[in-house]
């Protein structure tokens, strides 16, 4: 007989600064022994870090670091020899940039153990309403994966009975009303290198998201 996988909650609390212009969405965070620190996309094989460090300074290594098998960091972040990611500066990074965030989903079970979208089964959404309601600056939602899109739309669906929000294409957005404001959904490329698309294609995409949402990004050279 089958065994049912346990129930999963979300390790984290929502990363919500009062002067966020964007809410990130991602699905949920992968297996607890993939995190290189206590943050949002904690695998260091996920390259999100990276395309920040290349879109706002020109230098995808600009939140990376390698960590030696002594370990200098804390347990919670230790990767013992691997790659690493700085934590604090990516910290400091969103609250200066102004960007919030979190996940589609609050509970999940992994159907294969692994953090595949497709094979995430969301127990419980993440009220998304009630984040955006704690960001009053917050114009901007981005969903940085199909299975994230896919959840938002149908907390937007809820909000807005017979409107049902067409999901943008993947570097687009479809503009909407949500938690009584009307806000942009962004859909952007996943960060996972899982999904087929280099990541200077990943970093232009988001270059154009954050460069329409008035986010200072680094400027390429001509």
């Amino acid at each position: 007989m089958p065994v049912t996988p346990e129930t999963e909650r979300h390790p984290l609390h929502p990363f919500l600064p009062e002067n966020a212009r964007l809410l990130m969405l991602g699905s949920f965070p992968p297996p607890r022994e993939r995190w290189c620190m206590d943050f949002f996309y904690p695998n260091p094989q996920n390259d999100m870090w990276r395309i920040m460090g290349q879109v706002f300074f020109g230098d995808k290594t600009r939140f990376v670091e390698r960590q030696d098998s002594a370990g200098g960091t804390p347990a919670s972040q230790s990767n013992s020899g691997k790659t690493a990611f700085k934590y604090e500066e990516i910290v400091a990074f969103c609250r200066d940039k102004g960007i919030a965030i979190f996940d589609t989903a609050q509970a999940v079970r992994r159907l294969q153990g692994n953090a595949a979208d497709e094979h995430l089964e969301i127990v419980k959404q993440t009220d998304i309403a009630a984040l955006l309601r704690q960001l009053p600056l917050c114009r901007d939602i981005c969903c940085t994966g199909g299975k994230a899109a896919e959840t938002l739309a149908e907390n937007i669906r809820r909000g807005l009975d017979a409107h049902t929000p067409v999901i943008p294409k993947t570097g687009g957005y479809v503009e909407t009303v949500f938690a009584g404001r009307t806000v942009r959904f962004w859909r952007m490329p996943s960060s996972s290198r899982a999904y087929p698309l280099s990541l200077d294609r990943k970093a232009a995409a988001y270059r154009q998201m954050f460069e329409e949402i008035g986010l200072t990004a680094c400027r390429l050279a001509r």
